[in-house]
């Protein structure tokens, strides 16, 4: 695929990486803990807390960084928010023990969120009626850094230890703010309001935007039901399979079906079929599980299952992320990183959640303990969304066509034609072409009225 417009493909591909290296940093422990927890003396409750922290620490960064983007220069913000997560790298990989590596980790996810700020910034260089592939692009780079991360650091840590795993990852985020300080153009959001309010207006969003309402909560169900399995995998390949840490992270490369998922979602939204492919996806996720459950017991047999029921939690979680994000993104441009902001602080929310209590249910009851609550996650996902089905569809849009413009960010009203505001849309990206900055809101209201 070639990139749109206004987004050369070899900037595109840049800041794909960047969003994984970025967000690799997160899963490096992944198939560690059985190693870290020998290595740090620690439990392995306190080890799978490591998982949860990144978790944590990249939703607080969600909701008190990312919104910055509407307020400061964008290409200022991910550029020094890569430069820090470089060195808090660093910084993980010189812990004397268990709880420095839990502050570390939390911190360098806090400023990991880069990637997020990443997001939205291509998606304001796309054409609307590419937004779909474009997201999925990027968002295909962030899963495809979470998965390669696992087998990568899987390896090193067996070669040269896993203190090095972290100094590895530290020079290529660094690297890669380099490039981007270089490549990227200046885009600022005038917003014209103060921090505290910018954060209060992105919590407000909850209460003013029932599709941002219902979508998150769907994704928070979906991401702590996938990482109940991710964070649980670690201890079950272990134990039941007898694996080593390169061959547990080499587990995590079934991520890829997600990738290739991806961008076939975005090409399906882009046409128009987003409920359809959120409906098919969330559906699939009880079903994964069911298989997942059955490799619990180790042996040809269980991995067979194992493998099928993997594959297919993959393929689901991303579609329906790429679904949940798409419809996200067409509300309101002038508020897309605060729309963004959060989205991902509910997501990320969830899925610390389902971290935690994957750790409780292992302790508990094992791998059967684990398989309940993912099926249980599951199966609220598909509830939330069947319920969700009842709103009108006009409230519920895609990125395929225009998204209506408003100062607010409230939906315009049903009588507006479709035309009308695929026009609107068109001339703010007009704007926005001319001096890649987002005007604000009154600004553009004047210069439509002249045009």
């Amino acid at each position: 695929m070639s990139g749109p417009r206004d987004l050369p493909r070899s900037l595109l591909l840049l800041m794909a990486l960047s969003t994984g290296l970025s967000v690799s940093a997160n899963y490096l422990a992944l198939p560690l803990l059985d190693l870290l927890a020998d290595d740090l003396g620690i439990r392995d409750s306190t080890a799978g807390m490591i998982v949860t922290a990144a978790q944590v620490g990249y939703a607080v960064g969600l909701l008190a960084i990312v919104p910055l983007g509407d307020l400061l220069e964008r290409r200022r913000l991910a550029v020094s928010l890569l430069g820090a997560t470089a060195v808090l790298l660093v910084a993980s990989s010189l812990a004397p023990g268990g709880r420095v590596l839990l502050v570390t980790t939390a911190l360098t996810a806090l400023t990991s969120v880069a990637a997020q700020v990443v997001v939205p910034f291509a998606v304001t260089l796309a054409e609307p009626e590419q937004r779909g592939r474009v997201v999925a692009v990027v968002m295909s780079g962030l899963l495809l850094g979470s998965i390669v991360s696992r087998p990568i650091s899987g390896v090193v840590a067996q070669l040269a230890g896993w203190r090095s795993v972290y100094v590895v990852c530290g020079v290529l985020v660094a690297a890669v703010a380099v490039a981007l300080r270089v490549r990227l153009p200046t885009l600022h959001t005038p917003s014209g309001i103060a921090y505290p309010a910018l954060l209060g207006s992105t919590l407000a969003l909850f209460g003013t935007q029932p599709v941002l309402r219902r979508r998150a909560l769907v994704a928070a169900l979906s991401l702590a039901s996938f990482n109940t399995f991710w964070t649980a995998s670690t201890f079950l390949l272990a134990t039941s399979y007898g694996w080593s840490e390169a061959a547990i992270g080499a587990f995590g490369l079934m991520g890829i079906a997600g990738v290739v998922a991806t961008p076939v979602a975005g090409r399906l939204v882009d046409a128009g079929r987003a409920r359809a492919v959120a409906r098919a996806s969330t559906l699939a996720l009880p079903i994964a599980w069911g298989l997942i459950a059955l490799g619990g017991g180790g042996g040809a047999a269980g991995l067979t299952w194992l493998l099928l029921g993997v594959l297919a939690l993959v393929v689901a979680q991303q579609m329906l992320l790429n679904a949940n994000q798409n419809a996200i993104y067409a509300l309101d441009p002038a508020m897309r990183n605060r729309l963004n902001a959060a989205f991902m602080t509910a997501f990320f929310v969830g899925g610390a959640a389902g971290s935690a209590a994957t750790t409780a249910a292992w302790v508990a009851g094992g791998w059967a303990a684990v398989s309940a609550l993912g099926a249980v996650l599951a199966a609220s996902t598909c509830v939330v969304w069947l319920e969700g089905r009842r709103a009108p569809r006009d409230l519920d849009t895609s990125s395929a066509g225009a998204p209506p413009y408003s100062t607010n960010g409230a939906q315009r009203g049903a009588s507006a034609s479709r035309a009308g505001r695929g026009s609107a849309d068109v001339a703010v990206r007009h704007l926005l072409r001319r001096d890649l900055a987002e005007p604000s809101p009154a600004e553009v209201l004047v210069r439509l009225h002249a045009s």
